[in-house]
């Protein structure tokens, strides 16, 4: 390979670029500076339309909340009545399950023969101690 044709290349290439950059820069200002005024433009007129549309979202929140508190409340009056005419239709609960009606009755079977064999013990400790 020969170097001489590369350096040439090179070389014009580093002289042609930087002539070429010179030549485009001031119409590119220009037309650079034309559309950011033109952008700084439209992004004014985006802000404005963006914070009216904010408005408007929060008042179509606002309005659909309170539709829906509405709602909610009258379901809920409709429930406490529902509620109110179930309790008053319906008997007095019962005070205790049958599980826990069973284990009192245990609990009391329980408790008196305790007191049986407490009496029934009593009464030989004496005999035992008439006895001694």
């Amino acid at each position: 390979m020969r170097k001489g044709p590369l350096c040439l290349m090179l070389v014009t290439l580093s002289i042609v670029a930087p002539a070429h950059g010179e030549e485009s820069a001031t119409p590119l200002s220009l037309s650079a500076g034309s559309q950011i005024t033109e952008l700084q433009q439209r992004l004014k007129v985006s802000e404005q339309q963006r914070e009216e549309l904010s408005k408007q979202l929060q008042n179509a929140d606002a309005e659909r909340e309170s539709v829906q508190l509405s709602r909610l409340r009258q379901e809920n009056q409709r429930l406490k009545l529902q509620l109110k005419e179930a309790q008053a239709s319906s008997p007095l609960p019962r005070f205790l399950t049958d599980q826990q009606q069973w284990f009192v009755i245990g609990a009391g079977v329980a408790l008196l023969a305790l007191l049986c064999g407490i009496f029934a013990s009593g009464a030989s400790r004496k005999r035992r101690q008439w006895l001694n």
